[in-house]
């Protein structure tokens, strides 16, 4: 009865740890959502089957965390100087200019905002 108790233990500790680490798990297939693992600087305005929209805010310096956003479209809502981090840990500055809009190809990076005034765009990410 004893090793009854020991093995049931087990199991459902294992079950626990696997639930644990699939939650862990950035959404995708690895590929981690903005709006979930930076909530304060992403903030989903629209979304249907075809697109999300997201509206993007950073304060002068701030940074973000390595996530994902597939192809999209960019609408600079104020002028900004942003640094985008690639994976392979690749820094490129990016400007930006109000009104501007950008074709985004789908892909993981991390930026901070390097100007000196808060940044805000719009972001319409594709979903078809």
């Amino acid at each position: 009865m004893k090793s009854l108790t020991i093995a049931g233990t087990l199991t459902l500790a294992g079950v626990m740890a696997f639930g644990v680490a699939a939650l862990a798990q950035p959404a995708g297939g690895g590929k981690a959502d903005p709006v979930k693992v930076d909530a304060k600087h992403y903030k989903v305005e629209f979304e249907n089957d075809s697109v999300r929209v997201l509206r993007i805010t950073y304060a002068p310096g701030e940074k973000s965390v390595m996530h994902y956003h597939p192809n999209a479209v960019a609408v600079y809502l104020t002028d900004g100087k942003t640094r985008m981090t690639t994976p392979d840990g690749k820094s490129q500055e990016m400007p930006a200019k109000a009104g501007a809009a950008d074709w985004t190809p789908a892909g993981s990076h991390l930026p901070q905002n390097t100007g000196d005034k808060r940044l805000e765009l719009i972001l319409v990410e594709l979903k078809k």
